[in-house]
């Protein structure tokens, strides 16, 4: 993990002051950028997600797609999890803690666009941390890697019906025209994009070319997330300031999702006999969002300035610590879990 990486929290908090700061002291330079944009997608943010996805995505090699059967009990259980229980499990508790529990204390205007930004930052699974949790996991590498290329797969077509389904029964309307053309923007021609751009790198020089590129787009990437941060949070900053305690209330369900979903992907796959290197990355694949996406698609959906946009940003400011402590758990209780009928013989040597 980078020193980025290891102190993500840190960094994202410093973005939370400086964008509240800059957005007091700057206000209409702020509103000018909020007002540059094109079929409701602003297009300074646009600019700078897509600088931090397809670095990412260029990583992904759908080729992988092909040994998806090689650990197919894992491959279902966090398929599962991750289109069947995480976003439902985020919608219910979005309604129980935002808007029935924590409403008192929350903008009453704001409860559904909450509800929405969370539901949004479920229903994305993560693409890039999860081959740094899975390394932390001694995870088995082929089946990381084959589990993220079939969810990005599955993303293209999924991603909007379930949001929308979710955003439905939230009684939100969907205004599926932006919807469908976030997928489009943030999704399919990115995913398009980099699988043509890593397929002509790799022709050219190997993965040693490859390995060069990213590093070269890697401080861009990373540039591109700090300066999104700071654009939402100059955005938030009068609701910041008015109610701090926002944060924590809107970290709530997030924290117990997380820990929800990889407790039960983990113990799915006890059950299930599959390996620990496997059962390790596949809880932490259930759990972790792709909040790159989702802070986009809710920014296109509500705007910059929106609850939905900050609820999605909370998840970036949890998502390293939490993860963290999920990795430590998954390796402390590698014991536990190959003490399981069916398990301990089938345990990878280790490293």
């Amino acid at each position: 993990m980078s020193v980025f990486e290891r102190f993500l929290t840190l960094w994202v908090a410093l973005c939370i002051l400086v964008g509240v700061a800059l957005g007091s002291v700057f206000p209409a330079a702020f509103h000018a950028l909020g007002e540059m944009e094109v079929a409701k997608v602003n297009l300074p943010v646009a600019v700078l997600i897509w600088l931090m996805i397809v670095p990412m995505l260029l990583r992904i090699d759908f080729a992988a797609l092909t040994h998806v059967g090689r650990h197919w009990r894992g491959i279902g259980v966090t398929l599962f999890i991750n289109w069947a229980v995480k976003p439902f499990s985020m919608a219910l508790l979005g309604w129980l803690f935002i808007g029935w529990l924590f409403r008192p204390w929350l903008p009453a205007e704001q409860i559904d666009s909450y509800i929405a930004g969370l539901i949004i930052l479920a229903a994305a699974p993560c693409t890039a941390m999860v081959f740094v949790w899975s390394n932390l996991t001694r995870g088995e590498p082929h089946f990381t890697l084959s589990q993220v290329a079939l969810n990005d797969a599955i993303m293209i077509v999924a991603f909007a019906p379930i949001v929308g389904l979710l955003l439905g029964l939230s009684a939100i309307t969907v205004p599926w025209d932006t919807l469908l053309l976030s997928v489009a923007l943030y999704i399919v021609v990115p995913v398009v994009l980099s699988q043509l751009l890593r397929r002509t790198i790799l022709q050219k020089g190997g993965d040693a070319a490859l390995s060069r590129f990213l590093n070269r787009l890697q401080p861009i990437s990373l540039v591109s997330l700090l300066a999104t941060l700071v654009l939402l949070f100059g955005f938030q900053g009068e609701q910041i300031i008015a109610q701090p305690a926002i944060i924590a209330l809107l970290a709530v369900p997030i924290l117990i999702q997380v820990y929800f979903n990889s407790g039960l992907a983990y113990l799915l796959n006890r059950v299930a006999g599959e390996q620990h290197c496997v059962a390790g990355p596949s809880a932490l694949i259930g759990a972790s969002n792709f909040f790159e996406l989702a802070v986009a698609a809710a920014i296109s959906l509500f705007g910059l300035n929106s609850g939905a946009a900050l609820a999605t940003v909370v998840g970036v400011l949890v998502e390293v610590p939490v993860m963290l402590s999920v990795v430590a758990i998954v390796n402390r209780s590698k014991g536990w879990y190959e003490r399981a009928p069916g398990v301990a013989a089938k345990a990878a040597p280790e490293a």
